[in-house]
């Protein structure tokens, strides 16, 4: 068997399907089929229950995709020792962050380490800050912005930036600009728009939970851009962290009403493992990324 032959069992295994996998790895059907005969007359077993309708991987072909996955990092881990020369540091650091982190606290961070490390690129997966702890778990990203959980985060090491109170905010245009009363009277008669998950939700469900509170929620949304962009419609006042309205696109365009100790304060910052298991380029890059971090203190 070669690497060739391992990668291509490798696909079929994810993909388990020979026609998917042949026009992936450059093969003919037939050409993949004796590749997989091939794998296993030399293991002396059947490594896949395949018929008409589907293919699926036998015990022992469970078996030997950890095996053939090992061979083929280690064949990736050999060919970085023999082709690295000197120290300097090269490849592409993968981040997640909401779009609010990337004109906020991102840009600071990037210039300090491509500054130091000028052959490291970036590779920036934006989304809902609700999703940033799942993006470093599942390795889609090597570091994260996001609030940090006052609970802390298991495995996981965190570098606080800024903090930053949960706020409503009201378009200047719509209808709920002179909001009075108390916080039960006001969340209780004025529309809402909430983020569907996250930090800022948890504790605005806990609150009202506690007050005996019934709001009137007008719509939930994934990130903060987003119920900005329907609180700026009119639809209600939206929750978001204040941050996200003092450095957006719609900084002058709301009336910003406090929540007080109410709902509390966002700690803002980085979110990585707290240990890092990977191919020795990656090793270097997630190091240099901590020496960074560290230069925050």
């Amino acid at each position: 068997m070669n690497f060739y032959e391992l990668e291509s069992f490798i696909t079929l295994s994810k993909l388990l399907h020979f026609g998917k996998t042949a026009d992936k790895m450059n093969l003919s059907p037939s050409a993949l089929s004796r590749i997989i005969s091939r794998l296993e007359e030399e293991t002396n077993t059947v490594l896949l229950d395949r018929n008409n309708r589907q293919v699926l991987l036998t015990e022992q072909g469970k078996i030997f995709k950890k095996y053939a996955q090992e061979m083929l990092d280690k064949r990736k881990e050999l060919d970085e020792r023999l082709s690295d020369v000197g120290d300097e540091i090269e490849g592409t650091l993968h981040a997640y962050a909401s779009v609010t982190a990337c004109y906020t606290i991102l840009p600071e961070f990037i210039q300090k380490l491509t500054t130091r490390y000028p052959k490291i690129h970036f590779s920036v997966e934006t989304g809902d800050p609700a999703g940033a702890i799942a993006a470093v778990k599942e390795n889609r990203a090597m570091i994260a912005v996001a609030a940090i959980p006052e609970s802390g985060l298991s495995m996981m090491e965190t570098k606080s930036v800024v903090k930053t109170p949960l706020v409503y905010a009201a378009a200047k245009n719509g209808p709920y600009t002179s909001l009075q009363g108390s916080p039960q009277d006001i969340l209780s008669s004025v529309p809402l728009v909430l983020p569907k998950t996250g930090l800022a939700r948890v504790r605005f469900d806990k609150w009202i939970r506690s007050r005996n509170v019934k709001p009137t929620i007008a719509a939930e949304t994934e990130g903060n851009e987003a119920v900005l962009a329907l609180a700026a419609s009119g639809l209600g006042i939206g929750l978001v962290p204040q941050i996200v309205l003092e450095n957006g696109p719609y900084k002058n365009e709301f009336e910003i009403f406090t929540a007080g100790n109410i709902l509390g304060y966002y700690n803002v910052g980085f979110i990585r493992k707290s240990e890092f298991s990977g191919t020795i380029t990656n090793k270097k890059i997630f190091d240099a990324m901590v020496k960074v971090l560290n230069s925050y203190d």
